[in-house]
């Protein structure tokens, strides 16, 4: 039998160094996946060891994993995870605490319940609000629309908890043209259907234009209606004007979800605030942890004005699942989709403790001052665009044409400096910067631009 004290500190080390060699290792380096399908081998029919057994994995796919934990990974706003959060992680793996409910996990209900108090001061949502940590924006989305349905079908008679949809009053729903694709998918899930979406005309920058939402809304029939919003543009950054589109919603008798995947997070600081004034007006929120946080994945939080609706929408139990301290605790597992659920808090809870209201207000402003150097440095080269007003941590560059700018993302890429993403935005193709990264600094995007340079001058 193996000794756990020296595997987990086997595992440490090797965990520690690979962290320490992402300043200088390729951020995606080469990959030749027949070769790593040949390293993990075939399954065995007897054991191994828990050493024999990890030092395989390492051996198979070190050499071969992203450096989204570094301080150069500029892709999909993927944060790395802080110090403390990574030790967190290892002692919620340790600890192995199934945080369904208070039940279950004394320990993981009360992490999560001082975590949600934090969560809602930093980012303005009201104190009374219920939350949930689910496993990102997705199922912080599905969530909130899921209270959404509820509540609206609630209102005009309806209950889909018991009934379902089939029958149902139709349920408008409201969302710009620049809407991120989990909300379609949320819909799909919740059997709405992306045609249930009355889409909404966008400005320049990819925000809510709240004359155009206020014209949709009129123009519609009266009934059950829930409105999308935006915090944060995946492509731009850009953040709809919640008070004025909040007010316009309300008036219709709207629930107003918000989408704040990363831009939730401008209201944890003086400098970027403004940008989600009227936050406190929608219903439903959500926002990822493992991106601006940076706190290790799967990791997103969920929250809601309605508590009793936010708990009608996702809550069960069972027999087994209740007992004589059961009533004693805030359940976790009362508002989320999932049961059988990590304890995330305690990852979210290290991250928070060890930055503070001012650590994170500093790593947001850091993120998007940096990336206004990126931008600035880009632009300096001949026949570069940059695409977007660069109102948070997103960059959006072009190289001319659709083909040289597919073509230099590609060079990027395989030149392992840094990596970014590629994406199209009004019908034409852009390299996709988010900076995200609590330990990218000025010289990792000065690196990044002359890598940049570089390849754009050979393509």
């Amino acid at each position: 039998m193996s000794d756990l004290r020296d595997v987990l500190a086997w595992a440490a080390n090797e965990a520690a160094d690979f962290r320490r060699s992402l300043d200088e290792r390729p951020v995606q380096p080469p990959v030749d996946a027949d070769a790593v399908r040949k390293a993990l081998g075939d399954l065995e029919d007897g054991p191994s060891t828990a050493r024999e057994t990890l030092e395989q994995l390492v051996d198979a796919v070190g050499p071969v994993v992203t450096g989204t934990a570094g301080p150069r990974y500029f892709g999909f706003v993927i944060g790395g995870a802080l110090d403390s959060a990574t030790g967190a992680e290892v002692l919620t793996t340790g600890w192995d605490q199934p945080a369904y409910n208070q039940l279950s996990s004394p320990a993981a209900a009360i992490v999560e319940e001082v975590v949600g108090g934090w969560l809602e001061e930093l980012l303005g949502i009201p104190a009374n609000a219920s939350f949930g940590l689910v496993t990102g924006a997705q199922g912080a989305n599905t969530v909130g629309l899921a209270a959404a349905r509820h509540h609206v079908l609630a209102q005009a008679g309806w209950d889909v908890e018991r009934d379902g949809v089939f029958g149902a009053p139709r349920i408008r729903v409201l969302a710009s043209d620049e809407r991120h694709a989990t909300i379609d998918r949320s819909l799909r899930l919740l059997g709405l259907g992306v045609a249930s979406v009355e889409s909404v005309a966008a400005g320049e920058n990819g925000a809510i234009d709240v004359a155009d939402l206020e014209r949709v809304l009129a123009g519609g029939a009266s009934g059950p209606t829930i409105v999308c919003l935006q915090s944060g543009n995946v492509n731009t950054g850009a953040c709809d004007d919640l008070a004025a589109a909040c007010g316009v919603a309300h008036r219709f008798g709207a629930w107003v979800h918000v989408d704040g995947a990363f831009g939730l997070w401008a209201a944890a600081s003086p400098s970027t605030r403004h940008l989600c004034n009227g936050i406190e007006l929608a219903d439903s929120w959500g926002t990822d942890g493992h991106k601006w946080l940076n706190v290790p994945y799967d990791s997103g939080y969920v929250f809601c004005a309605h508590p009793d609706t936010h708990a009608a929408a996702m809550a069960y139990t069972a027999s087994y699942l209740v007992g004589p301290s059961a009533s004693a605790l805030r359940a976790p597992g009362d508002f989320v989709i999932e049961s059988s659920r990590r304890a995330r808090g305690f990852a979210t809870w290290a991250a928070l403790r060890e930055l503070g209201r001012d650590g994170v207000a500093e790593l947001v402003d850091r993120c998007c001052r940096l990336a206004r150097r990126f931008a600035d440095g880009l632009r300096a080269i001949d026949g570069v665009e940059i695409g977007n007003d660069v109102v948070l941590n997103q960059v959006l560059v072009r190289f001319g044409d659709d083909a040289r700018t597919d073509a230099v993302i590609a060079a990027a890429q395989h030149d392992g400096t840094c990596w970014m993403g590629g994406t199209t935005w009004h019908g034409r193709r852009y390299m996709r910067l988010s900076v995200s990264n609590w330990q990218t600094t000025d010289d990792d995007i000065d690196r990044s631009v002359a890598a940049i340079r570089r390849v754009a001058s050979g393509t």
